[in-house]
């Protein structure tokens, strides 16, 4: 038996006025998915339980069998377990976005987040835009005096890391639930300590607005990488051995640090994928393959797409539209095709991890649908993959016991 995990990061909605009141799941054509759908068990789960924050750091954990409520403590210390990184006792871990904030001459608190990506920037724009921080003299002593260090990556998602660090008490906000308003009334707060971070950000507003790198990407009709932006605190969670509470291993295909960070840390490898992006550019071929590959070594993979979320964080109502219907015809449709035409015996558990609202542009932790798909058992339910027939369908419960169902150790 092969166990196929799909996670279509942010797919799950509300309804759209835009779209005559459909949600961007009922608007997409999905004709293998809802197939699958028809034939096996729909139901909904709850994967960012109260009060943990609604997002993938709590979603993606509940979802590879882990209760947030035990396990979480912070998102960035699950991504730097996909680097290698890894932290010692009284070290915290921030993700450090390079963020875009409205061009103008007002206060920087009054500027608007236009983009928690900086417009999506990767490669050498988004090295050499961090890069110019910590070349800056002034700057690189700021942060020594912090006792941080902030390691470099080719996209916006950069990672920070304080020794000695005491984050008790401070508030951090995540920019992408924010986008569009005035960013001061955001920054990190709480407590006297939290003004070292907001002293960061603004000194990184300062030095970076006018730096070569976001003079260019404005004439290019790009958004400037003029903030960063610290949030997603935590120190290094210790998850159980995924075999042993399954009785198995697998692999993990994600262009997400956080989840191949979650599979790392549950014992399960790391795939990356040439060309995969997190975005609707990313390489859905190449994601295909490394999935297939990876079921003819392992009864188990995850395979994880992040374009829906990030076209709902960037306003694209009908790329996350497309987003959903590429994971159907691109990913799905071919690896049922494949397992059925070589008469292999398997199930697939398919769902979105959270919300992420197009009214809002940011996420919800409402319950979200999944189905499960078991080829030597199809059903005759005749129900369509949606938020509406997930509701109706199964109450799974917590999204942390998905994977028992999965596995056949319990019964829905």
């Amino acid at each position: 038996m092969k166990y196929l995990l799909i996670i279509g990061d942010g797919m799950a909605d509300n309804p759209v006025e835009e779209i005559g009141g459909r949600t961007p799941l009922q608007a997409a054509k999905i004709p293998t998915i809802d197939r699958l759908s028809a034939e096996g068990m729909m139901g909904h789960v709850v994967n960012c339980p109260k009060p943990l924050p609604a997002g993938s750091e709590t979603a993606i954990l509940s979802i590879f069998g882990c209760d947030p409520l035990q396990y979480f403590t912070g998102r960035s210390p699950m991504e730097a377990a996909a680097s290698g990184i890894a932290l010692v006792a009284g070290d915290a871990a921030f993700r450090c976005n390079l963020v875009a904030l409205e061009d103008g001459d007002m206060p920087l608190e009054e500027k608007k987040i236009l983009s928690h990506s900086a417009g999506s920037i990767e490669g050498a724009d988004a090295l050499e835009a961090i890069g110019v921080l910590l070349n800056h003299p002034e700057f690189s002593q700021e942060l020594q005096k912090a006792r941080m260090e902030i390691r470099t990556f080719p996209a916006f998602r950069q990672l920070a890391i304080q020794h000695q660090s005491d984050i008790s008490g401070i508030r951090f906000i995540p920019p992408h639930d924010h986008l569009g308003q005035a960013c001061g009334q955001f920054f990190p707060s709480g407590n006297d300590r939290a003004e070292v971070f907001s002293h960061l950000m603004r000194r990184a507003h300062e030095i970076l607005d006018h730096a070569g790198v976001n003079e260019r990407r404005r004439a290019a009709g790009k958004l400037p990488a003029n903030g960063i932006w610290f949030w997603a605190e935590g120190t290094t969670p210790s998850l159980p051995d995924f075999k042993a509470q399954y009785g198995c291993t697998g692999a993990v295909i994600s262009a997400v640090p956080l989840v191949h960070g979650i599979g790392v840390l549950r014992g399960l490898e790391m795939v990356e994928v040439e060309g995969a992006t997190g975005e609707i550019d990313t390489n859905f071929e190449g994601k295909l393959e490394a999935t297939w590959q990876k079921l003819q070594e392992y009864d188990f993979v995850c395979l994880h797409l992040e374009a829906p979320d990030e076209c709902t964080h960037n306003g694209d109502l009908q790329g996350k539209i497309q987003a959903i219907e590429w994971l159907d015809s691109k990913l799905v449709k071919p690896l049922v095709a494949r397992l059925e035409e070589r008469g292999e015996e398997f199930r697939i558990l398919l769902l979105s991890d959270h919300k992420t609202l197009t009214s809002t542009r940011g996420h919800d932790g409402d319950p979200v649908p999944f189905l499960l798909y078991d080829s030597t058992h199809p059903l005759t339910g005749g129900q369509v993959y949606d938020e509406d027939h997930g509701m109706a369908g199964v109450d799974g419960g917590a999204g942390c016991e998905l994977l028992s169902y999965l596995f056949g150790q319990k019964a829905l």
